[in-house]
């Protein structure tokens, strides 16, 4: 089967990397285009253009924007037979944070289009599920959540040389993601300023980290972006990790089957201490708090031993293959 997978920036896009590996390993063809731009309009236009020349048998978009997908359901028969529609994220309440109630009501109408069209949905978590099938309840929703690989655990803790050392007892909080408001930075700095004794690690960046950053506390240490090949290393070394978000409209629809860095996390044995996502299954090491409980959380957590996991406890990408065949063999 010939397998068209459609992200606006698929080089950025953990999902569609993993369903990418996993068609493969099932023996489909997979195309993935890179389209260098980030102007909706020539994206739209560039899939499309895919679309007819390759001739795919299925086409699986991953959602957000989704106004680029307008009308491209119109091209079945003519590009591709059948579509798959990916609901990651509820853009209409992502925009509705922004622009208000128009803003949602723009955005939802292209979400409703997209569900309306699809073959088969795929989705990450129960929320989002829910939230698909009030726009074409009669469609097959299918549940294949944010996983890491297996591999990701077992990568060595000494196998990249890093350069940052870590004293015994000593074991910073680390948090991952980008360093901004909607990833809970203002609360990071203000539990780092809270327990000054204490060291934080930050990996990541963002447009704005520096105006963030420039008068954060001297027990914050900023590591920038790292490959994601030393991500798992990097871990080995926290003593707790950190997920310091506050609550809003999305924290309903964000939770521990959807958040990646949460679940690399909770693979390699961390206590995770999470506020502004939901918890839809009891996870060993995870405590989910309000964010204004979150400094009394961590310190606490920082007082206790990780949980010993059992193979029950692990949650691996793998999981995923036998419910994504499914998916395919029903088209």
């Amino acid at each position: 089967m010939k397998i068209l997978l459609l992200a606006n920036q698929p080089d950025k896009t953990t999902r569609l990397k993993m369903f990418c590996r996993t068609l493969q390993s099932q023996g489909h063809e997979v195309i993935i285009p890179s389209f260098k731009t980030r102007n909706w309009i020539t994206i739209s236009g560039m899939a499309k253009k895919i679309a007819r020349e390759r001739k795919p048998d299925v086409v699986h978009i991953f959602n957000v924007p989704d106004v680029i997908y307008h009308g491209f359901a119109a091209l079945r028969g003519e590009a591709f037979r059948k579509l798959i529609y990916d609901y990651r994220s509820p853009w209409g309440i992502e925009v509705e944070q922004t622009f208000g109630a128009p803003g949602r009501a723009f955005a939802e109408h292209f979400e409703r289009e997209l569900a309306g069209c699809a073959d088969i949905i795929t989705t990450v978590n129960a929320p989002l599920k829910r939230k698909v099938l009030e726009y074409a309840p009669e469609k097959e929703v299918h549940v294949i959540p944010n996983y890491p690989s297996r591999s990701f655990s077992e990568t060595k803790a000494d196998s990249d040389g890093l350069e940052w050392t870590v004293a015994p007892g000593r074991e910073p909080i680390v948090f991952i993601g980008r360093i901004c408001t909607q990833e809970g930075i203002e609360q990071l700095l203000e539990a780092a300023r809270a327990m000054p004794e204490q060291e934080f690690w930050i990996i990541g960046g963002g447009p704005f980290a520096q105006w963030y950053l420039w008068r954060k506390p001297a027990n914050v240490r900023v590591l920038g972006w790292q490959p994601h090949e030393r991500i798992a290393a990097i871990l080995r070394r926290a003593g707790l990790c950190l997920i310091p978000r506050e609550e809003n409209a999305l924290t309903a629809y964000s939770t521990e089957k959807s958040v990646w860095k949460l679940n690399e996390y909770l693979a390699l044995g961390k206590i995770v201490v999470a506020s502004g996502v939901t918890a839809e299954e009891q996870r060993k090491n995870l405590v989910v708090v309000k964010s204004r409980e979150l400094k009394g959380a961590i310190l606490e957590s920082l007082e206790r031993e990780p949980e010993k996991l059992g193979e029950e406890d692990y949650r691996f990408w793998e999981m995923n293959e036998r419910t994504i065949q499914k998916v395919y063999e029903s088209l």
